[in-house]
């Protein structure tokens, strides 16, 4: 039987694109049948999930997000992956609805970052994300028991994060490179961040419109990426040798 994983895409579908660029990327293939089998669900009418966090409305993501959970387990996913850092805040919800395994974007960067970046010569890590996933700690909670120091970028500069986040990418899709490396830069500069976490895909976006391979950040998303590869290609020499 042909193993395939799926893909709980549309928050927001931009990220969803930038993470399937990625994946294809990552594969490395030279001919159609090189390629991953995968379906996407581009499910945009989720609601904000950070909105619901913070108390600011009262539409709950859960349900459509458990939806597509349901349907990927139906039709017979293998995995599923959640390139939405801060629905991961619902992970063990939804995790405890399917017996197909979830993969965890936040745990999957943290150990890249241990990998990139030990915490012992890298403590301080400065994230960029939703104002949700620093609420939720679904970041911090993970580094922290890495070893690191998390640190939470103050009340301007999360309004310019937020400003890339929503203005730049997701209602506009107007990149500028220059509001993206001010944000980065002011992490490690005033903030005196040994490395950036890029804990939101909307950023990852950006990171892959104007990628700084001299600078040390952790991209969430492309992590997950190359992760998502790995596990595919496992299953696939599972599937061959059956």
């Amino acid at each position: 039987m042909k193993r395939f994983f799926a893909v709980l895409g549309g928050m927001g579908t931009l990220a969803t694109e930038s993470y399937i660029r990625l994946l294809d990327a990552a594969t490395d293939a030279h001919r159609d049948q090189d390629f991953l089998d995968y379906v996407v669900f581009n499910d945009a009418s989720v609601p904000d999930r950070t909105e619901f966090i913070l108390g600011r409305t009262s539409e709950d993501p859960f349900d459509s997000i458990a939806d597509d959970i349901r349907q990927a387990t139906l039709i017979g996913a293998s995995f599923i992956t959640l390139p939405c850092n801060t629905a991961h805040y619902f992970f063990d919800r939804l995790q405890a609805l399917t017996p197909v395994p979830i993969m965890h974007m936040p745990l999957g960067a943290v150990a890249q970052m241990q990998r990139s970046f030990p915490a012992a010569t890298h403590p301080r890590v400065g994230f960029m994300g939703t104002e949700g996933s620093l609420s939720s700690g679904i970041y911090r909670s993970p580094l922290e028991r890495a070893g690191y120091e998390f640190v939470r970028p103050d009340a301007d500069l999360q309004d310019d994060i937020s400003y890339l986040i929503y203005h730049d990418v997701k209602d506009t899709g107007v990149f500028s490179r220059e509001r993206y490396l001010h944000t980065v830069n002011a992490m490690l500069q005033n903030h005196h961040c040994d490395v950036v976490l890029l804990g939101c895909t909307e950023l990852s976006v950006l990171n892959e419109a104007f990628p700084m391979p001299d600078l040390p950040i952790i991209d969430a998303q492309a992590v997950l990426a190359v992760d998502t590869v790995r596990k595919a290609r496992e299953l696939r020499n599972q599937n061959r040798g059956s």
